[in-house]
């Protein structure tokens, strides 16, 4: 008995060590162990979410008989929209988190959603903007979205849970871009530095 209340003794020791306050009812995190979790599972949701996003995007096309178009595509057509873009563009302005863009742009040239063109001012650069078929699906879109919006308004989140959840998401988004500033300046030579 002895050994068992010596056991679970070293195992709290442990948890409070790790910053994990023990409760009658479980466990309640505490200090940075904490935020380390709640940061983590922010991470997961953001990227669950956007992998069902674009689950109910395929659902959508699939419902359309739309076969020559996939979520990925669609949602870039989405984000065009009306503009007409470089294929650089397309990843710089966060319209596509790929790797194959210029696969998918070849794809939907193909199959007659995106027109391309080479720019006027700048050869090397190819401007891509919807065709007629791509206007098409990109108002599909809009009215999906717009259902959506009908639906969350009909009581599943406020307007002020949408907007408290965006300014939280556009807090982390400046912590990464400035990690990300932060980490170039850490790794670049100074002057003292032997290369």
């Amino acid at each position: 008995m002895a050994q068992i209340r010596e056991k679970s003794e070293s195992r709290q020791r442990k948890i409070k060590a790790a910053g994990v306050n023990v409760v009658s009812d479980g466990l309640v995190f505490s200090g940075d162990f904490a935020v380390k979790k709640a940061y983590l599972e922010t991470i997961a949701l953001v990227e669950r979410l956007h992998r069902e996003c674009l689950e109910v995007i395929r659902a959508d096309l699939d419902r359309q008989g739309i076969r020559d178009l996939n979520n990925v595509q669609a949602l870039i057509l989405f984000n065009i929209g009306a503009d007409e873009l470089t294929v650089g563009e397309l990843t710089n302005r966060g319209y596509y988190l790929g790797s194959n863009v210029s696969y998918n742009v070849k794809k939907m040239v193909e199959n007659g959603y995106l027109i391309q063109e080479r720019s006027l001012h700048d050869r090397r650069a190819v401007n891509v903007r919807l065709s007629q078929k791509g206007l098409d699906v990109c108002e599909r879109m809009h009215a999906m979205f717009e259902r959506h919006a009908h639906q969350l308004a009909g009581g599943v989140i406020t307007i002020e849970e949408l907007h408290g959840a965006n300014i939280l998401l556009r807090r982390i988004e400046r912590f990464w871009a400035n990690s990300i500033d932060y980490s170039a300046r850490i790794t670049e030579p100074t002057e003292n530095t032997v290369a």
